[in-house]
């Protein structure tokens, strides 16, 4: 078998429309645009969610439930994966240089999951009650930002 030689399944590969090449191609005269109306003429284009002046379907639907704007969005990292880095003291740099949070910008909350031998200083803005106590009973330190 050669690279040259190869080709698509039957049917995968459909030919193209080739529009407005006669009436007998099948869509000859008005392209298959129809007679008259916007659609016909050149430049026209309908919106994304047009649907023909009939009300469109975002419209239809109620509105549900309340977006919170001032809600606080955490980055979170588990103990687990800080127990994995090996690191005497960590804050958001730290985590940020390893990869275990996108960005320093915004606020680092450490959960409890796993377990951690080593004593390890935590900096970050927030902790869950468990992270909290078994950083301390390994030794560590659990401050905020």
């Amino acid at each position: 078998m050669y690279l040259d030689k190869l080709k698509p399944a039957d049917g995968s590969v459909k030919n193209r429309k080739r529009i407005g090449r006669g009436n007998a191609s099948g869509t000859g005269g008005t392209s298959g645009r129809g007679n008259k109306g916007a659609g016909s003429r050149s430049g026209s284009k309908a919106r994304v969610y047009y649907e023909g002046g009939q009300l469109p379907i975002y419209r239809h639907l109620p509105k549900r439930g309340f977006k919170n704007i001032f809600k606080e969005k955490f980055q979170i990292v588990n103990l687990e994966q800080i127990a994995r880095l090996q690191v005497a003291e960590i804050n958001p740099e730290v985590l940020h240089k390893y990869g275990l949070i996108k960005t320093v910008n915004e606020p680092v909350k450490i959960l409890g999951r796993g377990e951690i031998t080593s004593a390890v200083t935590v900096h970050a803005q927030a902790f869950s009650a468990t992270a909290k106590e078994k950083l301390i009973a390994s030794g560590g330190k659990a401050e905020l930002l």
